[in-house]
């Protein structure tokens, strides 16, 4: 009984915390693959890939990344999905309302995180170091368990999601930073698994028809709206959490795919 003690007082003494800590720790992301890409094509692919992934959010072993790394070298990003227990014993995950002053996708709702900096030793470094830029979260507050596979933002930014777990929510006093964030909230993770407050809009890529799921969410007086590389990284991070795929269908567009995929690559 002692470890588990030990391992419970470590999250406020909350025993599910420290279990799902220790399942995610064990989880290991699925390599990504090489896509076969006729050379005349690949920069076209990349270049309507690049607008289709910012609206729909998948894993890079979806879409068709060019097999030749010296045609494709991405910048590296990392978000934080920084979960934590909430008062009526849901798993909850802090999100924010990206200020309406930033050139790009402003007030549109995110994760905290950003590009990976020289200094940063890995991506968890470089999730929390952008959530307390951010929000002020103390990175020494948040225990980080996992990474999943990278997904590919708008320019096919590589996109690195960490997850971590709030050791203590009543230790977190959020201090949005004006110039970047003009909200932050929490919603239920499990929210990305249901079809409740869920709708999409189905769109066609290269003759392929595929879905961008919108969730709408209510807290207090807010109303908020959660959608694309945020919506699709959260599907993900909820699916790998409980274990279970969402009550939906993704449809995903179809890319072109490798001759040979390894058999854990999540595929639409």
């Amino acid at each position: 009984m002692e470890p588990a003690l030990t391992a419970s007082s470590s999250f406020g003494g909350s025993s599910r915390l420290a279990a799902l800590a220790q399942q995610l720790r064990m989880y290991k992301p699925p390599p990504s693959s090489s896509f076969e890409n006729d050379d005349e094509e690949t920069q076209a692919d990349q270049e309507s890939a690049g607008k289709v992934v910012s609206q729909v959010g998948f894993q890079e072993s979806m879409t068709p990344v060019p097999k030749d790394p010296e045609r494709f070298k991405p910048k590296r990003a990392a978000v934080l999905i920084c979960i934590f227990e909430g008062d009526e014993g849901d798993l909850r995950v802090i999100l924010t309302k990206r200020s309406s002053r930033l050139s790009t996708h402003s007030g549109e709702v995110s994760l905290p995180g950003g590009k990976a900096e020289e200094g940063d030793k890995d991506d968890g470094m470089t999730a929390t170091r952008e959530a307390e830029e951010e929000i002020g979260l103390d990175p020494s507050l948040v225990d980080v368990v996992t990474s999943l596979e990278p997904f590919l933002s708008k320019h096919l930014l590589r996109v690195i999601p960490v997850i971590g777990i709030l050791k203590d929510k009543n230790t977190f006093n959020p201090k949005p930073n004006p110039a970047e964030v003009e909200a932050v909230f929490d919603a239920p993770l499990e929210m990305f698994l249901k079809d409740e407050n869920r709708r999409s809009e189905e769109r066609e890529w290269m003759g392929e028809k595929y879905l961008i799921h919108y969730f709408d969410y209510r807290t207090g007086d807010k109303d908020y709206t959660i959608w694309g590389l945020t919506a699709g990284i959260l599907i993900r991070a909820a699916s790998v959490t409980y274990k279970r795929p969402p009550a939906f269908i993704e449809q995903c567009p179809k890319f072109k795919y490798p001759k040979m995929v390894e058999k854990h690559t999540c595929m639409p």
